[in-house]
């Protein structure tokens, strides 16, 4: 893929990194994504390191979060042109950023194991460091920022969490979380119970009009 500055010699490595579970329940990219997501986390915690000498580590957590986050993946698939290229089944428009990030994550997988993990950091790195510079104000994630306006407006009381049961297949399940707090609640989906309780606190927190 000449967008990411890398030239695969093994291309059936991108290939399958292209392949959904939907698409392919026995030959797609769900190992190269495991794989993956473990090069992407380490390359931009040590990103941040060096970019934020200074930061406590709870300021270059929010960051990497953030950073690594559904989103922020599937905004860069999508500027990369993978929508167009990835292999997936049948699914609903809320699931779109979720199979970008996982084929995104599966390519870094497909990198490491073709080209090494230096290889892998090089083309992460060129992305994520205008990613990281774009805001030079540490983030703070949708729980953690409705949590203290929680305990400032309800006299010390924290959101309360509850964790529904998966949907889906067994193989891709869709995780369902519901947020109250101060007389309102709110859903959140997701591909995880982490990513589906930030969620519903990001809307909770919309309904509190943060």
């Amino acid at each position: 893929m000449s967008k990411l500055n890398y030239e695969f010699k093994d291309k059936s490595l991108l290939e399958l990194a292209l392949v959904q579970s939907g698409a392919d329940a026995n030959h797609n990219n769900e190992r190269l994504e495991f794989i993956g997501d473990r090069v992407l986390g380490l390359s931009v915690a040590a990103l941040l390191y060096e970019m934020f000498p200074d930061e406590a580590e709870g300021d270059l957590a929010r960051r990497h979060a953030m950073l690594v986050s559904t989103e922020t993946l599937a905004s860069v698939a999508s500027k990369l042109g993978l929508a167009s290229k990835v292999r997936h089944g049948h699914m609903t428009a809320g699931r779109i950023n979720h199979v970008l990030a996982d084929a995104m994550e599966a390519v870094f997988g497909a990198i490491f194991l073709d080209g090494g993990f230096e290889a892998a950091r090089k083309v992460i790195v060129d992305i994520w460091r205008d990613l990281a510079s774009a805001d030079l104000t540490a983030p703070k994630d949708s729980k953690t920022a409705l949590q203290e306006f929680v305990q400032k407006n309800a006299g010390g009381a924290l959101p309360e969490y509850e964790y529904l049961e998966p949907t889906g297949a067994a193989h891709n399940p869709v995780f369902s979380v519901r947020v109250t707090a101060m007389g309102h609640s709110a859903m959140g989906t997701g591909s995880s119970k982490k990513t589906a309780s930030i969620a519903a606190a990001e809307e909770l927190l919309k309904i509190l009009a943060i």
